[in-house]
């Protein structure tokens, strides 16, 4: 069973036997620790300073250079996806920040340019092949097969690029996206709960 609000749950809309359908808008899963920093500047490479920074004195600690690198934006064509990489962003920041955080989901409606410019995340290949990795892949196959769909059979090291964007639902732009691209997603119902 899902814990993704049911406002994000989109994989009935989107997946087909051929995996997960794109349009021009994405979503970025994040904490919502980030947001008025995403609020006043888009979407940022690497943007998650603090989070760097924490690892960048782990490693002095430890007596290693660290050399941040830069990460591109990462993108998924659906919101339940979205939001399981932002509940991996809210445990990954909770082991170094006190706080009460929440997994966010943001809307990115790109333009045609930009949206030439989105890859598959062919990168995540090393990612999954790690415990994160095959809990990543669990939740995938429970989406798929909650869907009346065949788990994808994905031999990660020699898959087709498109199988991480299709399959996987795994892709990246590697550029900044302003502010007035991006949207936050709430719960529609929430207003008249309370």
């Amino acid at each position: 069973m899902t814990d993704t609000p049911f406002y994000l749950q989109d994989t009935k809309q989107l997946l087909s036997s051929d995996g997960f359908a794109t349009s021009d808008i994405w979503y970025h899963g994040t904490s919502s620790a980030l947001l008025s920093s995403i609020q006043g500047q888009g979407l940022k490479r690497s943007g998650d300073k603090a989070l760097n920074k924490a690892a960048r004195n782990t490693m002095a600690t430890i007596g290693n250079n660290y050399t941040e690198s830069v990460e591109p934006v990462f993108l998924t064509q659906s919101k339940e996806l979205a939001y399981y990489w932002a509940k991996q962003t809210v445990r990954e920041r909770s082991a170094r920040f006190e706080g009460s955080e929440q997994p966010i989901v943001l809307a990115v409606k790109l333009s045609e340019k930009q949206n030439a410019n989105v890859k598959p995340d062919v990168g995540a290949m090393s990612l999954l092949l790690m415990d994160s990795g095959e809990q990543f892949m669990a939740h995938l196959a429970g989406l798929y097969e909650k869907n009346g769909f065949s788990v994808p059979n994905i031999d990660l090291r020699n898959a087709d690029r498109m199988a991480f964007l299709k399959q996987l639902g795994m892709a990246y732009i590697n550029q900044d996206i302003s502010l007035a691209c991006v949207t936050a997603l709430s719960d529609p119902n929430a207003e008249a709960i309370k």
